[in-house]
């Protein structure tokens, strides 16, 4: 078996790693229910090469995301439910589905610059998919029965919390501008108070969720996007801790040895100096 850049041979080796009696133990043993949090895991190394502008290193994880593709394509073909030739051809239609006014003709190019084209497009593939499940006699609701079942649990909690204020804005359920979010998470702030007040952890734990969900939904009114904004966060808080620890070094001292008042003060050079 020789590397190749057709994308066939990627697909072999899967299948080879798979084989009963031949393949890898470890690969044998996975499902898609294990093999998940790598696919999600490895779309987070993707996004970090592109944040740190390394594009090797982004090819590099590319790869390793076509991979979990190529792997779930087989478990799914093993099981007689899809291939990843399949895979292929539903991203395929729906992309030139979803495009007309780069793939269709003249009237259909003009069409599909119409406002709300996107989303009737989207309407159809969903009342489509809809009676493609119920023919399999399948739920119709993949996701659940709800306006917002839709949204997938698995994203994380920040992104999923401003997918479902975005779907409820659709319908009108929202606020109508940002100045009233400030005045909700200030309830917030003064229910996680009283619950703190209380020691009651349940509420605690609760009354925090509302706050942060009221943030992100300020941010949502904002145009930022929570994730984004708090990553830019984290990362600043990096690069000063960072500062902060090589000042320590630099004067013979350490993080572990150093008060916090020692630290505090470096802190405040890092942000000065940025």
């Amino acid at each position: 078996m020789k590397p190749s850049k057709d994308i066939s041979r990627l697909i072999e080796i899967m299948a080879a790693l798979r084989a009963p009696k031949t393949g890898c133990p470890w690969d044998i043993e996975q499902d898609f229910s294990t093999i998940a949090p790598y696919t999600i895991e490895e779309a987070y190394e993707v996004a970090d090469a592109i944040a740190r502008g390394d594009l090797d290193d982004l090819r590099d994880e590319l790869g390793d995301l076509l991979l979990q593709v190529v792997y779930h394509a087989q478990m799914a073909e093993e099981v007689g439910e899809f291939a990843f030739g399949d895979v292929v051809q539903a991203i395929t239609t729906k992309m030139i589905r979803r495009h007309p006014h780069v793939f269709g003709d003249e009237k259909a190019r003009n069409a599909g610059m119409a406002k709300g084209m996107w989303e009737k497009i989207k309407a159809e593939e969903k009342a489509e998919k809809r009676n493609a499940r119920l023919a399999c006699g399948l739920d119709p609701e993949d996701n659940g029965e709800g306006f917002l079942d839709s949204v997938p649990v698995a994203l994380p909690a920040l992104t999923r919390a401003l997918k479902l204020q975005e779907k409820a804005a659709r319908v009108g359920f929202d606020w109508s501008e940002a100045r009233p979010i400030l005045d909700k998470i200030e309830e917030e702030i003064g229910e996680l108070r009283e619950a703190l007040s209380k020691g009651d952890t349940a509420s605690i734990k609760d009354e925090f969720g509302d706050m942060l969900f009221a943030v992100v939904n300020l941010g949502r009114h904002l145009k930022l996007d929570s994730e984004a904004a708090l990553s830019g966060t984290n990362e600043k808080f990096r690069s000063r801790f960072h500062y902060v620890e090589r000042t320590l070094e630099a004067s013979g001292n350490t993080l572990e040895k150093a008060t916090l008042d020692e630290m505090e003060a470096l802190w405040q050079q890092a942000k000065s100096a940025k």
